[in-house]
């Protein structure tokens, strides 16, 4: 989300407050009060996004197993194994001379029965020949005219292309093996861009997803462990027509242009669907909410650096982040480490680093 980079690190906040919200007075003091990580509260846009986040299963876009539509030997192949090919680039080259020899063979008895077809009809058309005689002939010559056009037909199947631009997967037949047709499976193309991911979702986010799709693309960005470049985004495309009996989940596909090839059929990866956008949403690290008897709160600092406790209603959690929608206010700072040793009133000593708040973990 374009937006996320709104959104601090906590500890460059906390060390923006030691020398802003506690100011030199802490120190002028001798650090005076108890110890606390602190950071302001913000409001920013936070996406909407399915929690957990699924696991999702790359997928060809197309999948082709490329056979031939007829049988002979197999004089060439015109590619590498795993190599990327173009639509409609040359990939196998069947012997085609038998073919050609057919072919021959064919258009010249072609040629004798067009002639002989026109003689023909010279006399019928004088009434020295029979209506037989005539369909005789005439049926002769188009079932010769055929048999050409199924040769050239044939002859144009001995070479093979790609039929869209793919990667060729592992050679099963190889120069000088005799194909059969069509039961021999030559290889096996894959589309790869664009590319699908399919994941499925619990049952309960159909409705929303539903909503959403009817006003807006839904984006959806996937990553998998030890990638080198940032997570690929891609658009949710196809939602099944019904919901898995057995496991509760609706299945989705979304669809990546995968110029880069970061996006590999077979592989696994981690899928965030966002559904909306909540726009300027009060958000805290989710480390400065704290669960008492009564429910949620949060450790305000006050303006003369003492603790209130807050009641606060929260709503989703992003990455670290959580978002208050109820109690808190853009500006105000609240506790995010130290919390054990405070209590309402209590003077705090806003510091820079974790380790300096450390004495927190013993109230």
């Amino acid at each position: 989300m374009k937006n996320l980079t709104l959104i601090p690190t906590l500890a460059v906040v906390a060390m923006l407050l030691c020398n802003g919200c506690s100011g030199g007075t802490n120190k002028s003091a001798g650090g005076t009060g108890v110890p606390i990580l602190a950071t302001k509260v913000i409001a920013t846009n936070v996406p909407v996004q399915i929690q957990p986040e699924p696991v999702g299963h790359v997928t060809a876009y197309s999948t082709v197993m490329v056979r031939s539509q007829i049988g002979g030997i197999l004089s060439e192949v015109h590619f590498k194994e795993g190599d990327e090919v173009k639509s409609n680039a040359p990939l196998f080259t069947i012997d085609p001379r038998p073919m050609q020899a057919a072919l021959a063979r064919d258009k010249a008895q072609l040629e004798n029965a067009t002639a002989q077809f026109n003689r023909d009809q010279k006399l019928f058309e004088a009434k020295i020949e029979s209506q037989d005689q005539f369909d005789a002939s005439k049926a002769s010559r188009d079932t010769l005219a055929a048999t050409v056009q199924s040769d050239e037909l044939n002859l144009s199947f001995t070479e093979i292309r790609a039929p869209f631009d793919g990667v060729t997967g592992g050679l099963q037949f190889y120069q000088g093996n005799v194909v059969k047709a069509p039961d021999d499976t030559l290889l096996t193309i894959n589309q790869i861009h664009p590319i699908y991911v399919a994941f499925a979702v619990p049952e309960q986010y159909l409705p929303e997803i539903q909503k959403e799709m009817g006003v807006r693309t839904l984006k959806v960005q996937v990553a998998f462990e030890n990638m080198t470049m940032p997570p690929s985004q891609g658009e949710l495309t196809f939602v099944n027509n019904a919901v898995d009996e057995t496991t509760g989940t609706i299945q989705l596909k979304a669809t990546f242009p995968n110029d880069n090839n970061a996006l590999w059929p077979g592989q696994f990866v981690h899928v965030t669907l966002t559904l909306s956008e909540l726009t300027n949403a009060i958000v805290v690290p989710s480390q400065a909410i704290q669960t008492g008897q009564n429910g949620q709160f949060v450790y305000v600092v006050k303006p003369d650096l003492t603790a209130e406790e807050r009641p606060v209603t929260i709503g989703i959690a992003y990455q670290d982040e959580t978002v208050v929608q109820k109690g808190l206010a853009a500006g105000e700072t609240v506790v995010t480490d130290g919390q054990l040793r405070l209590k309402p009133g209590t003077k705090v000593n806003v510091k820079s680093s974790i380790e300096a708040a450390s004495p927190s973990s013993t109230p």
